[in-house]
C-alpha cells in the first residue's frame, strides 16, 4: 500500500500487510501551532492557487524529481483543472517523511510546505483521507524464457516439479502479505527479503526488479502492483512477465489506494474529493499507461498488457 511506501515504520500505516506502496504510506498530520494566545493556520491552498505536493524524488513509477511518475502527472492534471501552479517539497518517503513535508514549515513561515500527498492506503489514521483513486493488488514478476514461462497463479508456482521449485530464489519486502503466503506454503527458506526503509535515498522498490531480477540475483519478484507492472513494461535488456494476483479471501494482497491532507483542511479534502471523480478516466489512462493492475469496482482484474 505510497513506498505508496506503506510500511511497518514509525510513521507507517496502523494495519497490518499494507502494500508497499511504496514509499506511498505515509500522511499528513494535523498541526494546531499558537502564536500568542492565536491560532497559528495552514495558507489556504485556493488563494496561493498553488498545489503543494509532498513527493519522493527517487521512487518510480510514483514519483521523481524529473516529473515522470504516474502522481507528478495526476497532480500536474489536478493543477491543470484548477488553474493553478504546482510546487513540490522532496523528501524520500520512508521514517521521517511527514515530519519533513507535511508537518514542517517553511523558514521564518507559517506555512506548511505542502498540502498533499498523493498516495496514501485506504484505511489508514493519521490524516484526512479522500475517496480512493484506484485499486491494485500485489504482483510476481520473472523473466520470460527461463523455466517459469508456464507459471500464471501463484498455484501454477507451487504446482512447479519440486526440484526446481527448490532453487528458486524468491524476492519479497519483509512484512509484505507475501511473506505470509511463503510461510504458508513452505517456502520461507528460499526467500530473499528486501528492505522496506534501507536509509539510502538513491536506493527504491523498483530495484528488485529493474535491476536484481534482470541480472538473475533473484528469479522471481514479488512486489505491490505498480512496481511489477511498471518495470517489467520499461525493460528492455531482457523480457519481464509480471502476474498480478486476483484478490482472495485467505489473503489481502489488493489494496485501494487514496491521498492525504491534515486534519481539520475539509474544505481542501472535498475539493480534492472533486477533481479525483471528475477526472477519474483521465487517471486510470495515466495508471494503465504506467502497467499498474487495476481491480474494477466489482473486485474484478483488469489485466494490463505489456
Amino acid at each position: 500500500m505510497k513506498f505508496l511506501r506503506i510500511t511497518g515504520g514509525k510513521e507507517s500505516v496502523r494495519t497490518k500487510r499494507l502494500p508497499l506502496v511504496w514509499r506511498s504510506g505515509l500522511v499528513a498530520v494535523f498541526i494546531t501551532a499558537t502564536l500568542g494566545a492565536l491560532p497559528v493556520l495552514a495558507a489556504d491552498p485556493a488563494q496561493e492557487k498553488v498545489l503543494r505536493v509532498c513527493q519522493d524524488p527517487n521512487n518510480l513509477p510514483f514519483s521523481s524529481r524529473n516529473l515522470t511518475g504516474f502522481e507528478n502527472k495526476i497532480a500536474a492534471l489536478f493543477a491543470q483543472e484548477l488553474g493553478w501552479k504546482v510546487a513540490y517539497t522532496w523528501y524520500p518517503q520512508r521514517m521521517g517523511f511527514v515530519r519533513n513535508t507535511l508537518k514542517a514549515k517553511e523558514l521564518n513561515s507559517d506555512t506548511y510546505k505542502c498540502d498533499l500527498v498523493t498516495g496514501v492506503a485506504v484505511g489508514f489514521d493519521l490524516g484526512a483521507t479522500t475517496q480512493p483513486y484506484y485499486r491494485s493488488t500485489y504482483a510476481m514478476a520473472y523473466v520470460k524464457g527461463k523455466g517459469l514461462d508456464e507459471v500464471k497463479t501463484l498455484e501454477d508456482l507451487l504446482k512447479l516439479d519440486p526440484e526446481k521449485r527448490k532453487t528458486l530464489r524468491l524476492g519479497v519486502f519483509g512484512r509484505s502479505p507475501v511473506v505470509d503466503w511463503l510461510l504458508q506454503n513452505g517456502l520461507i527458506e528460499q526467500m530473499v527479503s528486501y528492505q522496506t526503509q534501507t536509509g539510502d535515498p538513491d536506493q527504491y522498490p523498483g530495484e528488485m526488479v529493474e535491476k536484481d531480477l534482470v541480472n538473475g540475483t533473484i528469479d522471481v519478484a514479488f512486489a505491490w502492483g505498480p512496481i511489477a507492472g511498471y518495470f517489467s513494461k520499461k525493460a528492455t535488456s531482457v523480457p519481464i512477465v509480471a502476474i498480478p494476483f486476483k484478490p482472495r479471501a485467505d489473503i489481502k494482497f489488493d489494496f485501494s489506494i487514496a491521498m492525504a491532507v491534515r486534519f481539520g483542511e475539509k474544505e481542501f479534502k472535498e475539493r480534492i474529493d472533486q477533481l479525483i471523480e471528475q477526472n477519474q478516466q483521465k487517471i486510470t489512462a495515466i495508471l494503465e499507461e504506467y502497467g499498474v493492475p487495476l481491480i474494477n469496482e466489482r473486485g474484478e482484474l483488469v489485466v494490463q498488457s505489456k
